[in-house]
């Protein structure tokens, strides 16, 4: 009898130290998170839309985020606000060319700066990604998957990213052409316009982002 308390003494003391052991690895190993916000000074949208003809204008848009998760070195969560009001055009000769085409970018043609003054990016899912191809940026490591809000609506994206973690910065390239009528965007994609001055349904998008972990 005495032998049988004895083992079970030992084998209740056991249990504890089993216990303490899996209690101080969880807290050995607890997931590294932090949050991220992005330098939108330099972190932008370039954007390049087509008339049928193959003239393109092409400008800029900000993007801004202060709410990036990034835990154990991988982006797990963020969304991103993009002001209709920045929207900027590199292409046309003079000043007051640019500013007649960013005004109708932000007319009820197009954005609808009065009613939706901004464009939205939840992230849903971020997962590896390894490949090239079209829309593919050199070195593309992750494949991103969220929602994107314009003119009140909202559709699931997908495209491969170029992510890097570096000490407290944060960079992603991407490539994330949209077909804007999918968001109601239908301005001059009659079938039966001329071809110039019919505008392609898809706008090229590339992602330049950089922050730093607050």
């Amino acid at each position: 009898m005495k032998m049988l308390k004895s083992m079970m003494r030992t084998g209740q003391i056991g249990a504890m130290l089993a216990v303490s052991v899996s209690v101080w690895n969880c807290t050995d190993h607890a997931p590294d998170t932090a949050n991220y916000k992005l330098n939108d000074a330099v972190s932008v949208a370039e954007w390049k839309g087509y008339l049928k003809t193959g003239y393109f204008n092409e400008g800029s848009i900000t993007v801004k985020s202060e709410s990036l998760v990034i835990r154990d070195g991988q982006v797990k969560s963020g969304s991103f606000t993009i002001p209709v009001s920045s929207i900027l055009n590199f292409n046309l000769p003079t000043d007051e060319l640019k500013h007649q085409l960013v005004h109708h970018l932000q007319s009820p043609d197009f954005f609808n700066m009065a009613l939706h003054p901004d464009v939205k990016f939840e992230i849903s899912n971020v997962s590896p990604f390894s490949g090239t191809g079209e829309n593919v940026v050199p070195g593309a490591n992750f494949q991103v998957t969220g929602n994107l809000t314009m003119l009140g609506k909202t559709n699931l994206i997908v495209f491969a990213a170029k992510i890097d973690l570096i000490g407290d910065d944060f960079k992603l390239e991407a490539l994330a052409p949209i077909d804007r009528t999918k968001w109601g965007m239908n301005y001059a994609t009659e079938s039966n316009l001329p071809d110039d001055a019919s505008i392609k349904p898809v706008i090229d998008v590339h992602l330049k982002l950089s922050g730093k972990k607050l």
